[in-house]
């Protein structure tokens, strides 16, 4: 499976972006599909993963109630609905995906086999 990750750019605080990570190669089925972040000169950091068996959820404190992870199975498409930003949301984002991840190793980097190349988000006035 390969991903790709699009969908960044700039935002004002308060404004709203929307990522997309696109899988060709195979689909998604059975996979856990996750986004990360890393902003410069900090480690990457979880910010929200979807399973695609059973459409479970999960976010990253400082994302939650502000990004949505969504999917399209016909797409083979994964969302990140990113609202309400803010500057410290400012970071390269990145998708990855793997199966068989139990539900406590979904925020670890290391779970993941697949990734994307990253698509760049800068919230600024």
């Amino acid at each position: 499976v390969q991903l790709q990750a699009s969908g960044g750019g700039l935002a004002v605080p308060g404004g709203s972006l929307r990522a997309s990570c696109a899988a060709s190669g195979g689909t998604f089925r059975g996979y856990t599909v996750a986004w990360f972040r890393q902003a410069p000169g900090r480690e990457r950091e979880f910010v929200a993963a979807i399973k695609l068996n059973g459409d479970a959820t999960y976010y990253a404190d400082s994302v939650k109630g502000r990004f949505t992870i969504s999917r399209d199975n016909a797409k083979s498409t994964v969302y990140l609905q990113m609202n309400s930003l803010r500057p410290e949301d400012t970071a390269v984002y990145y998708c990855a995906a793997d199966r068989h991840i139990i539900q406590s190793s979904i925020p670890i980097i290391g779970s993941y086999d697949y990734w994307g190349q990253g698509t760049q988000v800068t919230v600024s006035s």
